[in-house]
């Protein structure tokens, strides 16, 4: 009975020797005959040599920039020339228009006062374009009232947009003549209307 056990335990080692040959053959040919993946590296490769040639152009453009910086180094500060003193030309404009600029000298000077007359100075502020300081400045050139404006020629109105200080220009602007014709004659304006109710100043 013995001799029978001892001739299947073998027969088992043998068959099990068997099974581990066929799978060791098995595995050997599934996993042994794979061929090698094939890794396509042009991609990298590629990327590679684009960064190469970008560090090379910013290396190429570090030592143009550094060699602007020695030469404008090297270039000497300017000396500021001395340019002959010139006469000052008048300033201002050809309110006249007879082609040459005469500062306060341009057009003719009209007629002032040297206070307003009997009755009081007229609320010049009424006129579309003269404000509190406008006012003060036309008081201070002789200019009191409505019918002082009016009668301004073109030559006149010339002199005084000439001579009205940060303001030139403003008389023939803002048509102050005919403005203060109208007021001179009774007559009210849309703007002096505004004043009289107190929503301009």
């Amino acid at each position: 009975m013995f001799r029978e056990w001892g001739f299947l335990l073998t027969e088992i080692w043998v068959l099990l020797a068997i099974a581990a040959l066929l799978g060791l053959l098995a595995g050997w040919i599934i996993w042994g005959r794979r061929s090698e993946v094939n890794i396509d590296t042009g991609e990298a490769d590629k990327m590679r040599a684009d960064l190469d040639a970008c560090r090379a152009k910013h290396a190429e453009k570090d030592a143009q920039i550094g060699d602007l910086n020695a030469r404008l180094a090297a270039v000497p500060a300017p000396v500021a020339a001395v340019a002959p003193v010139a006469a000052a030309a008048p300033e201002g404009q050809d309110f006249d228009g007879d082609g040459v600029i005469e500062g306060k000298d341009e057009g003719v000077k009209p007629t002032t006062l040297s206070e307003p007359r009997a009755g009081g100075a007229d609320d010049l502020k009424k006129i579309k374009g003269v404000g509190p300081k406008m006012e003060k400045l036309c008081n201070s050139l002789g200019f009191w009232h409505f019918d002082q404006v009016a009668s301004w020629t073109e030559a006149e109105v010339a002199w005084v947009d000439a001579n009205l200080e940060g303001f030139s220009g403003r008389v023939s602007r803002d048509n102050w003549v005919e403005q203060a014709a109208l007021l001179a004659a009774g007559g009210e304006t849309e703007f002096s209307k505004k004043v009289d109710k107190g929503n301009v100043y």
